[in-house]
């Protein structure tokens, strides 16, 4: 008999891990490109306001299975405003970080064997999720444009479907989704009345100053719509794993269940740490993105060292670029490699495909959620010097 998790692989990031386990790098320093987190702690004020909320009582308490009241409100608030609608705080439910939003939004919609259609390269923490719950997972193979498309979509639905996921900005592949590919996808789920679940952990870091989509307008979003949000990127509050989840009262109702079961509530320290961060952050919150769409501009200018060399960028945005390499090997060796010859961790894209896609044979993701402009450039001049 297989269990549960033998359904599945190895996590991704733990795995590319291994491979410096004992490597020496005093001479050539590493570049690891291989996680999509921010390493640096959070701002000192933020820490400083999370230093004085560990002696209130409360912070170290079972506190309500769907979040702090203040919490879902502000989210509500906040997201009314920047999606021009009207978000009840009923309708908003706190996590312990964005993967297991995800997870209660599948355990709430699916029994085993239902099926839920994720574009590929997908969020390998998806996929991972989908296995051990016993649902099908339905591959969408995007564009060469890394988006995918609406109609292919429709012919891949079933009596057994029960939702579509999209994840934008795009990891892997950093493409930000267009307003209109997003609509024709939400048009479709509504179709066919299953769920888009769209997961925009990375919204704060959208290249855009126009929302992302006008899908919350909608008379009947709640019937369609699950949105899923992680505060881990924006306030470097990884660790305290605070997400959200937006929907209909009558899906909440559901899946507070699951999170009672497995969590019982989401952290308090850094439910308070979120608030705090969204009600006085907002400047420090731009200068983030500032620096991060800095660093997007850094990969598109810098690449031509590696275009000549037969590379080829697929997509870039928020933490990521998506590239084909020009190699014969297999991207899982060239990975292994190019740890040994250029001191790079970097994740394969044979870890963002199902075995029977070879595309990802080709391809490699790169995080820059922690190098700079420079260092992007020092990566790129290492990876120009590898052969064969």
């Amino acid at each position: 008999m297989t269990t549960r998790t033998e359904q599945t692989f190895r996590p991704p990031v733990m795995e590319a891990a291994s491979w410096i386990d004992g490597k020496d790098f005093s001479d050539l320093s590493l570049i690891n490109v291989s996680q999509a987190a921010p390493i640096d702690p959070p701002p000192d004020v933020l820490i400083d306001y999370m230093a004085e909320v560990l002696w209130e009582d409360s912070t170290h308490l079972y506190g309500p299975v769907l979040g702090i009241p203040e919490l879902r409100s502000e989210i509500a608030t906040r997201w009314s405003e920047a999606y021009v609608s009207d978000i009840k705080k009923s309708q908003v439910g706190i996590t312990s970080g964005c993967n297991q939003a995800f997870s209660a939004s599948i355990s709430m919609l699916c029994a085993e064997g239902d099926e839920v259609i994720l574009p590929t390269p997908f969020y390998f923490n998806h996929k991972m999720w989908l296995d051990m719950a016993g649902i099908k997972t339905v591959m969408l193979q995007c564009a060469s444009n890394m988006v995918p498309d609406p109609k292919d979509a429709a012919s891949l639905i079933n009596d057994r479907t029960r939702a579509i996921v999209l994840v934008s900005p795009n990891n892997p592949c950093g493409v930000e989704y267009p307003s209109d590919v997003i609509t024709a996808f939400y048009e479709l789920a509504q179709a066919f009345n299953i769920a888009l679940i769209i997961d925009e952990t990375y919204r704060d870091f959208y290249s855009l100053d126009e929302m992302p989509h006008q899908l919350f307008q909608n008379d009947k979003w709640t019937e369609t719509l699950i949105h899923l949000y992680s505060f881990s990127k924006a306030y470097r509050i990884t660790g305290h794993r605070i997400g959200a989840i937006i929907t209909s009262e009558k899906r909440l109702i559901e899946i507070e269940k699951f999170l009672d079961t497995v969590s019982i509530c989401p952290n308090q320290l850094g439910q308070k740490a979120a608030l705090w961060g969204m009600q006085n952050l907002s400047k420090w919150l731009s200068k983030e993105r500032e620096e991060i769409l800095t660093r997007k501009k850094a990969i598109i200018d810098n690449f031509m060292i590696l275009k000549e060399k037969g590379w080829e960028l697929l997509g870039v945005g928020a933490y990521f670029a998506y590239v084909r390499h020009p190699f014969l090997i297999d991207s899982d060796q060239l990975c292994k490699k190019l740890v040994d010859d250029v001191s790079v961790l970097t994740l394969p894209g044979t870890m963002f495909v199902p075995k029977e896609d070879h595309s990802g044979k080709r391809q490699i993701r790169i995080a820059f959620a922690n190098i700079d402009a420079k260092k992007i450039k020092t990566l790129f001049n290492r990876l120009a010097t590898l052969t064969e």
